[in-house]
């Protein structure tokens, strides 16, 4: 509480020389979408169709708090969803299922303003804290939030081209395996037809089980396939006419993200996921794209990591910050192991009913 007095002191002294901040509807202002394809932070978290999958899916209401010029453009915002759930509690988060989400600003005074208004406006509302996950290892924490998360975040540079890209990769754990899985035959489907999103869907039930956890739901998958369109690939390669690998990738500007994966555990061996992530990186490449951000890793997940740093990615930190400051995390509980019990021996229709239940409290 006494953080949250200290920001709303802040907030009140800036009144003489505040920025017109205003709360927008980004599915709505006809401004956001002009305002995200512009902004050299942005990512694909910020468009318009990742915001309405999270509200088809999980009731989810997005929401800006923006800078708005007299003509109605935005020169800066802070976007944000807020979550009601009875058994996480209520918060304000940038962004629920992303794994960054960075403030679209040009200077401090933007930011310090726009995060302070958002403090006050979880506090209002009774929120358990705020969150925010900006990817930018240069922005400071503005006043009021604490570290509460940390990860490593892994990035391949696509600007060399491929040729060169391909002399960067691990020669035994890459290089080979996608040679392998050429002399095997593998083939690959790429699209977002519900078809091939089942395919994939079905290597997600699989996968995840495999690792004890509940599966997303499969609306989500759909939800953004229908909300992205083309900014979303689902790419599975077969064996003999069998699914074995699958990832989903996402595009924005000139970076390619890779959100999802999944695969049988069975075909490993043939180099499935390789040749996905290879075909990924050729396409990108080929279609002048700089960057391929494959997500965030637990810091104690050093397999992850490894598995990342072999394609020549380069790790930076990843740093969630909220307000007020967060405690100590406790080791797993009992009920959580139970959780990946039942994950790892459910059938496949409880497990996606598990799912659809466990993800609308989880963003």
């Amino acid at each position: 509480m006494g953080v949250i007095r200290s920001e709303l002191s802040t907030a009140r002294a800036f009144k003489e020389n505040s920025l017109p901040i205003e709360r927008i509807n980004p599915l709505a202002h006809p401004a956001w979408s002009p305002f995200v394809a512009q902004h050299p932070a942005a990512s694909i978290f910020h468009t318009a169709g990742w915001l309405q999958a999270l509200r088809r899916t999980y009731q989810y209401e997005p929401a800006a708090l923006a800078i708005v010029r007299p003509d109605h453009s935005i020169s800066a915002a802070l976007v944000y969803c807020r979550v009601d759930s009875w058994l996480t509690g209520r918060r304000l988060v940038s962004l629920p299922f992303c794994d960054h989400c960075d403030p679209l600003v040009s200077d401090e005074q933007q930011f310090a303003e726009l995060s302070a208004r958002l403090i006050e406006m979880g506090h209002q509302s009774k929120c358990k804290y705020v969150e925010l996950r900006p990817s930018n290892e240069q922005i400071v924490a503005p006043r009021g939030f604490q570290q509460s998360e940390q990860f490593s975040l892994h990035r391949v540079d696509l600007r060399p081209g491929a040729s060169a890209i391909f002399k960067t990769f691990h020669r035994d754990s890459i290089q080979r395996k996608i040679r392998k899985a050429e002399r095997e035959g593998l083939t690959i489907q790429k699209g977002r037809d519900a078809d091939l999103m089942r395919e994939f869907y079905g290597l997600m039930l699989h996968t995840r089980r495999r690792h004890g956890l509940p599966p997303q739901p499969i609306e989500w998958f759909s939800n953004l396939a229908e909300s992205l369109g083309e900014a979303l690939l689902v790419r599975v390669a077969y064996k003999d006419g069998k699914a074995i690998a699958g990832i989903l990738t996402l595009e924005h500007q000139a970076t390619l993200t890779y959100k999802y994966g999944a695969s049988d555990e069975r075909f490993h061996n043939l180099g499935g996921m390789p040749f996905l992530f290879w075909d990924a990186i050729q396409d990108a490449t080929g279609r002048g794209f700089e960057q391929m951000d494959m997500g965030r890793s637990e810091l104690d997940n050093t397999g992850l990591s490894t598995f990342k740093e072999r394609w020549g990615a380069t790790a930076t930190s990843l740093t969630y910050w909220k307000s007020p400051a967060p405690r100590l995390r406790s080791h797993p509980s009992r009920y959580m192991r139970l959780v990946h019990y039942a994950c790892s021996h459910s059938p496949n229709a409880w497990l996606r009913v598990l799912g659809t239940l466990v993800y609308r409290h989880a963003a």
